[in-house]
């Protein structure tokens, strides 16, 4: 099996590259600039040359206060690029397993999203990737679209990394309380996706279609900081003081969700995938993180 992973110079995309891929699997990773969602020829250029059996879209436009103020930009890469790579992918007979968000849901349900909640986003961001879904789904019958949450990596920016970084830096943080999801390591989406891709080369039949996959169990932002700070004071001592503070406290140019939490039984009931505790996928970033060879 070919796959053609675009976007791997980000976090989910570099994690796909490093993943436990099947043997006989040949891997072509592309990112910028031989990838530019912003040029769409670079997209249909990059499916007819390297003619793979799978692509795995890894690109978006992930700033999300910047994309309020930068909508065509948002929507170039996060609709108008996937809507090409899908029609170009449905003209050649290839599958495509596409990367969405939470933000996709405006965060009002009191309980975790299925995959046939109404989607109802509440920024630029979140309905640029709402629409990048749809054209999707209108280009191309064979496709999996992977809705995931709060990615964390040992490699890129995230949350994980700026928390280590000011938890040094700071002897107080305030950090918001009031948003509910689950952080999920980028690694354990690669890994579902080489599930995906697996049963895909050997039975695809009833598999398309639009599935959730987050780290299993669920927290707030304050309880992600405060996982983190308690290895940080393991490894080193120093632990800042943490205060819960609520989502009107720290305005941003884009709402978030007050929800994020995502139901995963429709992966397990079709793949066979089970979520890792979020917890324990982070202590196993930490430890790539907090290690000497690391923090040097």
């Amino acid at each position: 099996m070919k796959v053609l992973i675009l976007g791997t110079s980000g976090q989910v995309g570099d994690a796909l590259m490093r993943a436990a891929w099947p043997q006989d699997s040949a891997l072509v990773g592309l990112s910028r600039p031989d990838i530019d969602m912003l040029r769409p020829e670079t997209v249909e250029a990059a499916v007819a040359a390297h003619a793979p059996d799978l692509v795995v879209n890894a690109t978006a436009y992930t700033a999300v206060d910047k994309a309020e103020s930068d909508r065509d930009a948002a929507f170039t890469v996060n609709r108008d690029g996937p809507g090409r790579l899908a029609a170009a992918c449905a003209a050649r007979g290839i599958p495509l397993i596409h990367i969405s968000t939470d933000y996709v849901f405006d965060g009002s349900k009191p309980g975790p999203y299925t995959e046939e909640d109404p989607v109802r986003p509440l920024g630029v961001y979140g309905a640029s990737k709402e629409a990048g879904e749809a054209a999707v789904r209108t280009a191309l019958p064979q496709h999996v679209i992977l809705r995931t949450s709060w990615v964390y990596a040992v490699h890129g920016a995230n949350f994980v990394k700026t928390m280590l970084r000011l938890g040094r830096e700071r002897e107080e943080l305030g950090v918001v309380a009031d948003q509910h999801g689950a952080p999920t390591a980028a690694a354990d989406i690669a890994d579902a996706i080489v599930a995906i891709a697996r049963r895909i080369d050997s039975d695809p039949a009833g598999v398309w279609g639009t599935y959730h996959f987050t780290g299993a169990g669920e927290t707030t932002w304050h309880g992600f900081a405060d996982r983190i700070f308690q290895r940080l004071e393991r490894e080193t001592g120093r632990r800042p003081r943490l205060k819960a503070i609520g989502t009107a406290d720290y305005p941003t140019p884009a709402r978030r969700p007050a929800n994020s939490r995502l139901d995963c039984a429709k992966i397990r009931a079709v793949f066979g995938i089970e979520p890792p505790r979020w917890g324990d996928s982070l202590e196993r970033v930490l430890d790539a993180l907090l290690s000497p060879a690391t923090a040097s």
